[in-house]
């Protein structure tokens, strides 16, 4: 392992952690905070290396809660997922790894946006599948699919929220990862940068669950929404400079 891999993870690590932490205790969180921590870090590994890591997460989280799903829900919203992922990849093939790092930062920063906003959008199927389309290119391009749907779920319950995203994201982000490997998009050192992440993951979703008690899901989620928008705004800063 070279110098430059253990400075990797020794700051996307603890990114990766926290972001675990985030998602385990509201639904979605991982790619929001790592990916522009990894993006600034190294944008040739995007958007696989968050791709591995938020295939892998959701078996966790649906594990523990899967008894919540909306299924019928998570169904509508993949079949728009198929259609936006076929634009993702065609994003992916098309754009430099700089413009992926201002795309991420760009959703980030949207994400935010729309998670603050006081539109109610309930879980119709006209919503879910608009909703798994813009998630199939955002997911395939940037790695960060879920803000989208989460929206549509954002007045639920938290067990609800965190099963139903957990389906969303186990099915949806292989679909992703599978049209990236057929399109050649996806590259075997996104993949060992994502499983060498891997214990981070773990370690930040063992945390989750007594943040859950202590912190409160609104609490933490507003905190780390304020991380998430500086470090969206940093990375657009440095993709423009």
């Amino acid at each position: 392992m070279t110098e430059s891999d253990l400075v990797f993870l020794a700051v996307a690590g603890p990114a990766v952690l926290a972001g675990a932490a985030v998602q385990g205790s509201v639904g979605l969180g991982l790619a929001l905070v790592a990916a522009p921590v990894v993006a600034m870090l190294d944008p040739t590994l995007m958007p696989g290396t968050l791709l591995v890591l938020t295939a892998v997460l959701p078996l966790l989280t649906v594990g523990a809660e899967w008894r919540h799903a909306d299924l019928r829900g998570v169904s509508w919203a993949l079949a728009g997922r198929l259609v936006g992922t076929v634009a993702g990849v065609w994003v992916v093939a098309l754009a430099a790894p700089e413009t992926l790092g201002l795309a991420v930062g760009v959703a980030v920063l949207l994400a935010v946006a729309a998670s603050l906003s006081p539109l109610r959008i309930g879980p119709t199927p006209a919503a879910l599948g608009v909703a798994g389309v813009v998630s199939g290119v955002m997911g395939t391009a940037t790695s960060i699919g879920g803000p989208p749907v989460a929206l549509v779920y954002q007045h639920e319950s938290g067990p609800r929220v965190r099963a139903t995203l957990g389906c969303y994201f186990l099915v949806g982000v292989l679909v992703s990862l599978a049209a990236l490997a057929l399109g050649g998009q996806l590259r075997l050192r996104e993949v060992a940068a994502g499983c060498a992440l891997l214990p981070f993951m773990v370690a930040g979703f063992l945390l989750s669950g007594p943040l859950r008690r202590v912190l409160g899901g609104a609490r933490l989620r507003a905190a780390l929404l304020a991380v998430v928008a500086l470090s969206g705004a940093a990375l657009v800063v440095r993709a423009l400079l």
